[in-house]
């Protein structure tokens, strides 16, 4: 018999997974001491074991220590395995509750994106959150914009329109193709010897105009220049610029679907505004329609036609740069003066000179003209405001009304302390320096000489050149001015009357 004052030994504790893998703790027969000892109300237990064993607590196990548990095994009672805060569950290879898959969170998630988008869209197109759907008033900023224009949306329209490839199909065909011809003596130049052919980027031969006696008496013809025209009259018609068949003996027209190259006569031309008209023998042929250029606005899209470097009917897109553009350039002993021209970022090349520039409704706004040889994506048009001031001028070969330029006829340059140091002037003198006089201008006339330097005009003080020029030219023709002039160290006043440039053909 065992010692009953011998202590009890201490029940082995076990972790879940422990309880699991060590089996019964109670095989052996009558081996624990504590046995009908456990509460009924005791709230652990050792489980689970399929039902197999129940246990009865014994009343007197309440007086025992805390770290023992008295148990008896008994048949008369079964207590299935419970998960502490869940409901009871007899199989112990029970499935986990299902959790949730991936994909459905993740289509949540995109239900969730497109709700707040479509919140944020409407918001923003309704105005939900202006201060005057709140009841308060609008702040200034808010009334400025509105009264000005309204907002730029980045919603819609952000990208290159789709209509390109249509108005390329229908106008194409009415673009041609310009060869000029001259004789052998006077083409040998090439575009790159001269810095306006550079600008231009055309290649065409000599100076002189033959209108209309192309190539006879003329003797050999070679190929001298190539550029770009379109045909505005059904009864063929072209527009293109003048320095493309400047000097030209003879000019062909390359019409698109047509075998043979047409000869063309050139009917009129305007070399201050850099505008011919030519005439191709036939009817029914493709043309395109002239457009308002001042309805274009500066970054809406543009589209060029033309034969670049002979790529005959190349088409570019780009946007209006800006337009009221000024250059100027030098053509030997002239200068052609450009105004009101549109410039646009669409690539023109040597052989565009010539061709339409188009919006996306397909109509001629300019005519493609220069193109900066010193950047990239900088070329002008010359618009359609100015082109149909004078296209019944050009048709009939009459000659084209010109307003009138106010002048004075001298060439000027800013002082600067070189010319004042030779002229023996006070350094900080500032003014225009009398470079040239121009024969029989109202300058000669009225004695104005060089080397002398303009300080002012009618009272007026003029620093720089362009200052004057602008004074001179806001005057009108006939009007008498007074100029303050420095002469040999000696102030004088030079009266003259300012004169019409055109009538002067000066082109200073």
């Amino acid at each position: 018999m065992e010692d009953e004052n011998k202590k009890p030994e201490q029940p082995q504790e076990f972790t879940y997974d422990q309880e699991k893998s060590a089996g019964d703790p109670y095989a052996e027969k009558n081996s624990d001491p504590y046995a009908g000892k456990r509460s009924e109300t005791e709230p652990y237990t050792f489980g689970p074991f399929g039902g197999a064993r129940g246990y009865e607590t014994n009343e007197a196990s309440r007086q025992q220590p805390a770290n023992i548990v008295d148990v008896t095994p008994t048949t008369k009672e079964y207590r299935p395995f419970t998960v502490s805060g869940g409901p009871a569950r007899s199989d112990w290879n029970g499935k986990p509750p299902r959790r949730t898959s991936f994909s459905a969170i993740f289509l949540s998630f995109l239900v969730g994106v497109v709700a707040v988008g479509g919140l944020m869209f409407a918001a923003d197109r309704q105005n939900w959150f202006s201060s005057e759907i709140f009841g308060g008033t609008k702040t200034a900023q808010e009334t400025a914009v509105k009264a000005v224009s309204n907002p730029v949306s980045n919603s819609e329209d952000v990208v290159r329109p789709n209509n390109i490839s249509k108005i390329f199909e229908q106008a194409s065909p009415a673009v041609v193709k310009i060869e000029t011809y001259a004789p052998t003596s006077q083409a040998g130049g090439t575009w790159q010897d001269d810095f306006f052919r550079q600008f231009f980027g055309d290649n065409y031969g000599g100076r002189s105009q033959d209108n209309g006696n192309q190539g006879q008496g003329q003797g050999d013809l070679q190929e001298s220049g190539m550029g770009s025209g379109f045909i505005f009259d059904s009864t063929g018609y072209i527009l293109t610029n003048q320095h493309v068949i400047e000097g030209a003996s003879q000019i062909k027209v390359v019409v698109e679907g047509h075998d043979q190259p047409y000869t063309a006569k050139l009917l009129g031309t305007s070399p201050e505004l850099d505008l011919a008209v030519l005439k191709i023998e036939g009817s029914d042929f493709p043309t395109l329609k002239l457009g308002d250029s001042n309805s274009v606005n500066m970054g809406d899209w543009v589209v060029a036609i033309g034969n670049p470097v002979g790529f005959e009917h190349t088409i570019t897109v780009g946007v209006l740069s800006s337009n009221e553009r000024e250059i100027s350039i030098q053509d030997g002993n002239n200068t052609r003066n450009y105004k009101h021209l549109l410039q646009t970022d669409a690539s023109i090349n040597p052989g565009n000179s010539g061709g339409p520039l188009l919006n996306l409704q397909g109509e001629v706004i300019g005519i493609n003209t220069a193109v900066s040889t010193q950047a990239q994506g900088i070329g002008f048009a010359i618009p359609t405001s100015t082109i149909t001031e004078v296209l019944e001028n050009l048709k009939s070969n009459t000659k084209i009304p010109q307003k009138p330029v106010p002048f004075i006829g001298a060439t000027l340059m800013d002082v600067n302390e070189e010319i004042a140091q030779q002229l023996g002037i006070d350094k900080d003198v500032k003014g225009s320096f009398v470079r040239e006089v121009l024969f029989n201008t109202p300058a000669y006339k009225g004695d104005l000489r060089q080397y002398d330097v303009i300080t002012g005009m009618s009272g007026t003080a003029y620093k720089t050149k362009e200052e004057l020029i602008a004074a001179i030219q806001s005057k009108n023709v006939g009007e008498k001015v007074t100029l303050d002039v420095l002469r040999g160290g000696k102030e004088i006043e030079v009266t003259l009357e300012i004169g019409d440039k055109n009538e002067f053909g000066a082109q200073q």
